[in-house]
């Protein structure tokens, strides 16, 4: 689990402590290393993972029964998702060297279509109709003041160093699972808006919310807006996986070839 090392959490006071659970689960991970011997290890967890003592224990696992390990902090921006998610990725493998897929060029949110994404603009018009809540309204004017009209995705929870709006030819900002539950954990109605140059404003969707994450359009997701967004938060963004699988899957194919 990555939520004891998130920065929301360590940005709290008390939060962001390493736990018994934490441990408990790396040796569990390194003692599956040492039995199973996978060909190919792979783990995604936050930036702030790779600074834990449970990280030093999966990596000492792995060095030890003689792994070759790559490990980098990567924006899955850089590999055509149209959001800006930073994670600690690493594969590791046994008698071949497999190595991080390379990035691809960074896309925006809303017309984005790439060989691993595409944006959402063609689900706009199913969207529900929504208006824009007094901080939203001021993110919008201060954005109009210095910029020609653009659509916008704005968010209406959470606080963020980021800016709060992203222009359609930009990634949106990490999606993350408390987006889309309020502070007793119940559904959230709405999560983000998106702004039309036209003052159209429409209530982000979970299948669009899903899309900027890299699902594919045909996965189902569960009605309760909470239940969906938590797979959607804390999810690997699976056009990242494809290309990553892939990547591992071909150098594999090689060796055994």
């Amino acid at each position: 689990m990555c939520a004891n090392f998130s920065q929301a959490h360590t940005a709290k006071a008390g939060k962001g402590i390493e736990t018994a659970d934490d441990l408990s689960a790396a040796i569990a991970v390194a003692e599956a290393i040492r039995q199973l011997q996978p060909r190919v290890f792979t783990l995604e967890n936050v930036p702030r993972y790779q600074n834990s003592q449970s990280f030093s224990i999966i990596l000492s696992a792995l060095e030890q029964e003689g792994y070759l390990v790559n490990y980098s902090v990567v924006n899955m921006a850089d590999f055509g998702l149209p959001q800006a998610r930073r994670r600690l990725v690493l594969i590791a493998s046994k008698g071949f060297h497999v190595a991080l897929p390379s990035g691809a060029t960074p896309c925006g949110w809303y017309k984005a279509i790439t060989k691993c994404a595409e944006g959402i603009a063609h689900l706009i018009p199913t969207m529900s109709d929504s208006h824009l809540l007094p901080k939203q309204q001021q993110a919008l004017e201060k954005f109009l003041a210095g910029n020609a009209p653009t659509p916008l995705l704005i968010e209406r929870v959470g606080g963020r160093i980021q800016s709060k709006y992203k222009p359609g030819h930009l990634p949106c900002n990490t999606i993350l699972r408390s987006h889309f539950t309020d502070h007793k954990g119940c559904n959230r109605s709405k999560f983000a808006d998106i702004w039309l140059p036209d003052s159209t404003v429409k209530s982000l969707s979970i299948e669009g919310a899903a899309i900027l994450q890299g699902f594919p359009s045909w996965y189902e997701f569960p009605n309760e807006t909470a239940t969906a967004g938590s797979i959607i938060g804390y999810s690997v963004p699976p056009s990242f996986a494809t290309q990553l699988f892939i990547s591992a899957q071909s150098k594999l194919l090689r060796v055994t070839v």
